[in-house]
C-alpha cells in the first residue's frame, strides 16, 4: 500500500511594490531645485528679468514717463502692459523667480550647514596604513627621542601652524598624529550663501515696507513741504503701507551754496533748510550736501541737484498781477536751463468776474545764468554772472481746465497744434534781465523780478536697509574666506624601530599630506611642517 504524503503549498511570494512615482517626481524635483547649479541659473535670471525695470519707465517711480510711453508707442505699450513691463519688480514672473531663488538658497544651504556642523565636531580621521600613496608623502627618517615624546612634539608644532590635531596610541606602540586645517573655506562658502539670503530678504521687506518720493524744492520759507504723497512731485509707497502710514516733517530751502571749477565743473554743493519734526514743534536750522545726506528717524533726505528759478511779475489788460516763481529745469552742466510760465488766471474782467479761457497767456524760453557774450544759445557758466531770460509768448486755451494730466514744464503741444493756443511774440525770443519789463501788443506787461535757487531732493525710507549692508559685507568677507581658504590634511606616524621596545632606541617618523582641494602651495606647506616636526627638542628650544 502506498501512501502518499500531502505536502503544503508553497506561499505565494508577495508581489513587488511598486515605487510611487509621485514621490519619486517630488523628490527629484525638490533635488534639482536645491542644488547649487540651479540656485546659479535662478540668479541670473533674475538679473536678466531685473532688465526691463532699468530699460523702460515703471509707472512706482515715473507714471508721466508711462504714459509718453503709451502715447510714442501706441501699439506695443499695451503689450508690454500686460507683461508686467510697467511694474517690473511687482509683477507675477519677476517674484517667482525671486521666490524661486530664495527657496533654492535654503534648500541648498541649510543641508551643507549641517554637514560643516558635524565636520567641525568631527576629529580629524586616523593616519592610513601606506603614506606613501598619499600625493604628498616623507619617508621614515629615525629620531633620537622616543615615539610618544615625537608624537607630543609634531602636534605641538601643527597646532602651532593652526592645525586641527589629534595624537593616537597604536597597540604596537606605534603613535600617529592627525592634523587637519581649511575648514574655513567651506565656512565662508555658507557665510557668503546666507548673505546672499539676508540680501534678498532685506530687499523683499525694503520693497513692502520702504517707500520714496521726489520733490524740487524752491527756496524760501513760504515755498516748504510736509511729508505728504500730495506734495511729491513723484512718490511711491510699499504695498504693505498707506498715505496714513508716512512720519511727519517740513522742510523749508532757506539757502544754496554752490561753488565751481574754472571750467565749470561743480566743486561743492549745500543746502541749508529748516526743519520740523513734530506737529507744531520748533523748526531746527540743519545743512546736507550731495553725500552727507539729511537723516531723520524715519526718512532720508539725499540732495540730487539744483538750479534756478525765475520770477515772473505778470499784469493782465485790467491792472491786476499775479507772480509766479516758476522752476527752469536744467539741460545741460552749465544749467542752460528751460521750463515754462503759465498764467490760466488773468484777464478777469472785475465787473463781471468771468474770465475769458482765450486770454490765458504763458510765456516759454530759456533761462542762462551766464550769456554767452559770442550770442551762443547756451550758458557758458553755472553760477549767474550775466543771467538773461529769453521767452516766447503765448495766449489763447492753455487746455488746464480740460482736467487731463500735464506737464508743468512743458506747454501742451496739442493747443498748439490746434490753434487754441497762439504765438503773440515776434519770431525771436524776447530777452529780459532782471528789473526789465516786457510790454506785449495787448497792453499787458510782463516783469522779470529775479531768481531763486532751488534743489532736487530724493525722500528714501528703507527700514531693511542696515540688513541689506549688513549682508552685502558678510557677503565680501565670506567670498574672501572661500577663495583664501584650502582644506588640506596632514599625517605622522611615529614608530620605534624595528626590534626594538618602545620607549627605547629612538624612533621613526613618517608624514603625508592629501590636500582635500585644488591648492597649488600644499606641496611647500608640507615641506615646511614636515622640516618644523623633524626638528630635535633642542632644535625647537629658542
Amino acid at each position: 500500500m502506498t501512501v502518499v504524503e500531502e505536502r503544503p503549498a508553497p506561499a505565494a511570494e508577495p508581489p513587488p511594490r511598486r515605487p510611487n512615482r509621485l514621490w519619486a517626481l517630488l523628490r527629484n524635483s525638490w533635488r534639482q531645485l536645491t542644488s547649487m547649479r540651479t540656485a546659479l541659473v535662478l540668479l541670473f535670471l533674475l538679473a536678466v528679468a531685473a532688465i526691463p525695470g532699468s530699460v523702460l519707465p515703471q509707472r512706482t517711480i515715473n507714471p508721466e514717463n508711462v504714459a509718453g510711453y503709451f502715447r510714442e508707442h501706441p501699439d506695443l505699450a499695451p503689450v508690454l502692459s500686460r507683461l508686467g513691463g510697467f511694474d517690473v519688480y511687482a509683477s507675477p514672473w519677476f517674484a517667482s523667480i525671486y521666490l524661486l531663488l530664495f527657496t533654492s538658497l535654503v534648500g541648498c544651504v541649510i543641508p551643507r550647514l549641517l554637514d560643516h556642523v558635524r565636520a567641525l565636531r568631527t576629529v580629524p580621521p586616523d593616519a592610513p596604513r601606506r603614506l606613501e600613496r598619499l600625493p604628498e608623502h616623507a619617508a621614515a627618517e629615525p629620531r633620537p627621542d622616543d615615539p610618544a615624546a615625537a608624537a607630543a612634539g609634531v602636534a605641538a608644532g601643527l597646532r602651532r601652524h593652526r592645525f586641527r590635531t589629534v595624537v593616537r596610541e597604536r597597540p604596537d606602540g606605534t603613535w600617529t598624529v592627525s592634523g587637519e586645517k581649511g575648514l574655513l573655506k567651506e565656512t565662508g562658502n555658507l557665510l557668503f550663501h546666507f548673505a546672499l539670503l539676508a540680501v534678498l530678504i532685506g530687499v523683499g521687506f525694503g520693497h513692502w515696507y520702504g517707500w520714496n518720493g521726489n520733490r524740487l524744492l524752491v527756496q524760501g520759507n513760504d515755498l516748504g513741504f510736509c511729508n505728504s504723497v500730495t506734495q511729491y512731485d513723484e512718490s511711491s509707497l510699499g504695498p504693505r503701507l498707506d498715505a496714513a502710514d508716512l512720519p511727519f516733517f517740513c522742510l523749508r530751502l532757506t539757502d544754496f551754496e554752490a561753488t565751481y571749477q574754472s571750467n565749470g565743473q561743480p566743486k561743492t554743493f549745500g543746502a541749508q533748510a529748516t526743519v520740523q519734526t513734530e506737529h507744531d514743534g520748533p523748526w531746527r536750522p540743519t545743512e546736507f550736501t550731495v553725500n552727507h545726506p539729511l537723516r531723520l528717524s524715519q526718512a532720508n533726505v539725499h540732495l540730487l541737484g539744483h538750479g534756478y528759478a525765475p520770477i515772473l511779475r505778470f499784469t493782465d489788460r485790467f491792472g491786476q498781477q499775479q507772480t509766479r516763481i516758476v522752476p527752469f529745469l536744467p539741460r545741460d552742466q552749465m544749467l542752460t536751463s528751460e521750463g515754462v510760465a503759465q498764467f490760466p488766471d488773468v484777464n478777469i474782467d472785475p465787473k463781471t468776474n468771468q474770465r475769458d479761457e482765450d486770454l490765458q497767456v504763458a510765456f516759454e524760453g530759456v533761462y542762462l545764468p551766464t550769456v554767452d557774450p559770442k550770442g551762443g544759445p547756451a550758458s557758458v557758466f553755472p553760477a549767474e554772472r550775466e543771467p538773461a531770460l529769453f521767452l516766447t509768448a503765448y495766449r489763447g486755451n492753455l487746455g488746464v481746465d480740460a482736467g487731463l494730466p500735464g506737464s508743468v514744464y512743458a506747454l501742451d503741444r496739442g493747443q498748439l497744434a490746434n490753434g487754441q493756443l497762439k504765438q503773440v511774440s515776434g519770431e525771436r525770443p524776447q530777452r529780459l534781465t532782471p528789473g526789465q519789463t516786457w510790454t506785449l501788443d495787448d497792453g499787458t506787461k510782463l516783469e522779470f523780478v529775479g531768481t531763486r535757487q532751488f534743489a532736487t531732493l530724493a525722500v528714501r525710507y528703507d527700514p531693511t536697509q542696515p540688513l541689506v549692508l549688513g549682508g552685502a559685507v558678510l557677503g565680501l568677507l565670506g567670498l574672501m574666506l572661500s577663495l583664501s581658504g584650502h582644506r588640506r590634511r596632514v599625517w605622522f606616524r611615529v614608530s620605534p624601530p624595528a626590534g626594538s621596545e618602545a620607549g627605547t632606541g629612538g624612533s621613526l617618523m613618517e608624514a603625508g599630506g592629501l590636500p582635500r582641494t585644488d591648492y597649488p602651495g600644499f606641496h611647500e606647506e608640507f615641506e615646511q611642517v614636515v622640516a618644523a616636526a623633524r626638528r630635535t627638542p633642542e632644535e625647537r628650544t629658542p
